[in-house]
């Protein structure tokens, strides 16, 4: 179990970041990133909610009490692996996930994990990969807590227009051209 979700406000060329951190009860288990969350997502505070029910403990900023070690070390290197990221020096990240979501969801969530940096695949396709319909994984997008590290960003319509995303369209399309998956004609068209 866990004794805390801690939190930290990261900055990145697309807007600030929430970044949230599972804080373990024991002292032999590692902490896990299950928050990283654009500021400006309507339902940053549902996501924090959603959070403390399905792990069982409160979300609390690190300002607001003594974090551990292992909490502010892993906190520092999910900015670190960001600052990486944004300055085109990291195209996969590599942080332990704690992902609380219907079996799905976590499918769909492990599959866009699967796509790699500066591609994109359509919705049909990712529907595909995990045997369901591009609305169930549409809603299995929306429902994603870690944007960014779990690449939901990279997924957009069967026609290549952009569609639905939590940071809001413009950050979608920003974080594709930051990864060269936008095409030409298509990113005249934003």
């Amino acid at each position: 179990m866990y004794a805390r979700i801690v939190t930290r406000i990261i900055d990145s060329s697309v807007g600030s970041l929430h970044a949230g951190v599972t804080d373990p009860e024991m002292g032999d288990e590692l902490p896990g990133l299950c928050l990283l969350e654009f500021d400006v997502r309507p339902r940053l505070n549902k996501e924090k909610h959603d959070l403390e029910r399905l792990l069982g403990c409160r979300v609390e900023s690190e300002g607001d009490y003594e974090t551990g070690t292992s909490v502010s070390d892993f906190l520092d290197e999910t900015e670190r692996q960001l600052i990486q990221y944004f300055a085109g020096e990291r195209a996969a990240f590599d942080l332990p996930l704690i992902l609380p979501g219907t079996t799905h969801q976590r499918r769909v969530w492990a599959e866009l994990t699967k796509i790699p940096f500066g591609e994109t695949i359509c919705y049909e396709e990712l529907a595909g990969r995990v045997g369901s319909s591009p609305r169930a994984v549409g809603g299995a997008n929306g429902n994603n807590r870690v944007a960014i590290v779990v690449p939901c960003h990279r997924v957009i319509a069967k026609d290549g227009s952009l569609q639905g995303f939590g940071g809001g369209l413009d950050t979608k399309r920003k974080l594709l051209e930051h990864e060269g998956a936008l095409s030409a004609e298509l990113f005249a068209s934003y």
